[in-house]
């Protein structure tokens, strides 16, 4: 059965995590549904990248997916740290043992939100302390994968967090079949 992820964008997400990410995935044959956050609308990343949701967060959150991902940037993350639909969908997510992962800034929803609280997990430097002072345990490499949780650091790790993933929901060999040919090291 065909994987899925759902993608949850808003304004000022980070376009490098959104962008490789999705691709890495649908390179392994997962199925990425991008959702906007307010709708269906184009959102304009932080550096002015406008990327074209799939559908609202509304509509795609009437499905279930093997994980939801939450990229880094702002006020992206910020937004997503305050939506009570966002909530929902990472406690739903969560609850059922499937995947929850986040890039970059995003890790501070998973502290608005209740996620995961106490695991070991990873951030952009920018909000160590808020996850630090949330009591969650911090490492400082470069993906984190702690039970259903799986977060990273920034824009110049989202190929590693994309790896992270596919191997997760598709295994270490569909890793070494995409890799290759991205030239990746």
């Amino acid at each position: 059965m065909t994987k899925s992820a759902l993608m949850i964008v808003a304004e000022g997400a980070e376009e490098m995590e959104v962008v490789i990410t999705v691709d890495v995935l649908r390179r392994a044959g997962v199925d990425v549904t991008v959702a906007g956050l307010t709708g269906s609308d184009t959102v304009k990343c932080s550096r002015s990248i406008v990327i074209k949701p799939d559908s609202s967060l509304a509509e795609a959150s009437k499905k279930d997916f093997d994980v939801v991902i939450l990229p880094g940037g702002q006020p992206g993350s910020n937004s997503l740290a305050a939506s009570a639909d966002v909530g929902r969908v990472l406690q739903s997510q969560f609850a059922a043992k499937r995947l929850v992962a986040a890039i970059c800034a995003a890790p501070i929803a998973l502290k608005s939100h209740a996620i995961a609280p106490g695991c070991v997990l990873t951030s952009h430097p920018s909000v160590k302390d808020q996850m630090l002072d949330a009591g969650y345990k911090y490492s400082e490499d470069r993906v984190v994968a702690f039970e259903n949780v799986v977060t990273s650091r920034g824009p110049g790790t989202a190929f590693e967090f994309a790896l992270k993933l596919v191997e997760l929901l598709e295994g270490e060999k569909k890793v070494a079949e995409i890799t290759p040919p991205m030239l990746l090291k």
